[in-house]
């Protein structure tokens, strides 16, 4: 019988202390063994307002701390079926933005070997790019679910072609995606042309935008993003400035009206049954996260990434009471 890994409990040892690893799971130095891995990449050089994000994997460590094994919601026990461990954090060039970008595909080809899924903390939103070339190279083009205010398709940032605002215009041009199973949800904010968002389109992309969602319950959202995935290999990609910055105001890039953190639950929860080969949760700046309300919501979200992957049973629970709530 395996024995799992588990988080160190806070009957065992009082939550502000312990290991400083995601969820107070066990570290060790590589994928090798594991079902799914917790990895930071901490890095800022590609951002293009505030900056922070480099500081962001420790921060999200520390937010973690409280939260527990058993997911109340959704019935899922990830720890029961799935063996865990934070391997640590991608050694990036903090003064080469490009080589980093090397660094982290390299990085991510080693944990792949493994067929370790990775639940990637940023860091900046750059990385999402050499992340899913790794992930490219592993499994062909992968669906996708980008979660943001941003469309990050610019082709360059001030003459560069690497940079936060520029990962999927990247990875289309390198194959990573399979277009007609891309969804960006989110979107929102000003720009410069009517035609902003309109880019991904064009190439067969699915475009939820923050109004039109907004306020809304976005299960049957969920339902038609999984029926147009279906068994492809699917990458998840959350940005917290997704979020109102009311809820989330430890980023850099910060836009009015966004996702309420419940519905960044549905959105996550709703990908249950996917065949998800990784996630990554970016743009976390604590300098900006006075409360650490930010890199905890990013922690809770991440845990919420684990518990759907594959291997992991979802039981919700039934009704505790009689009481119509329709």
């Amino acid at each position: 019988m395996t024995c799992f890994n588990q988080p160190l409990g806070g009957n065992d040892m009082p939550r502000f202390g312990g290991p400083a690893t995601f969820m107070r799971l066990p570290a060790q130095a590589t994928a090798e063994g594991l079902d799914a891995c917790f990895v930071g990449i901490p890095m800022d050089i590609g951002t293009s307002n505030r900056p922070g994000t480099r500081l962001g994997p420790r921060a999200i460590r520390d937010e973690s701390r409280m939260i527990r094994p058993f997911n109340m919601a959704t019935g899922a026990a990830p720890f029961e079926h799935l063996q865990v461990a934070d391997i640590g954090d991608v050694a990036i060039n903090t003064f080469d933005l490009k080589k980093s970008c090397e660094i982290i595909t390299a990085a991510f080809a080693e944990i792949l070997s493994h067929r370790a899924i990775p639940l990637t903390m940023g860091g900046d939103h750059t990385l999402t790019w050499p992340v899913l070339r790794a992930i490219r190279d592993r499994h062909g083009p992968v669906a996708l679910v980008h979660v943001d205010a941003h469309a990050d398709i610019n082709d360059t940032m001030f003459g560069e072609r690497e940079a936060h605002g520029t990962p999927f215009r990247r990875a289309w041009e390198d194959g990573c995606l399979l277009n007609d199973r891309v969804v960006q949800i989110g979107l929102r904010g000003s720009g410069y042309a009517p035609g902003d968002f309109a880019w991904g389109r064009e190439r067969g992309w699915s475009v939820v935008t923050a109004e039109e969602i907004a306020g809304r319950d976005l299960r049957r959202l969920m339902e038609q993003v999984r029926a147009l995935i279906g068994d492809a290999p699917c990458y998840l990609s959350f940005d917290i400035d997704s979020l109102s910055p009311g809820l989330a105001p430890g980023t850099g890039t910060q836009e009015i009206g966004g996702l309420a953190d419940w519905q960044a639950l549905q959105i996550v929860r709703g990908l249950a049954g996917v065949n998800l080969v990784g996630c990554d949760l970016v743009e976390v700046s604590p300098p900006f996260d006075t409360t650490g309300t930010t890199a905890l919501t990013a922690a809770n979200l991440l845990y919420e990434m684990l518990c759907i992957l594959p291997g992991v049973p979802q039981n919700p629970p039934a009704p505790l009471h009689d009481f119509d709530l329709g």
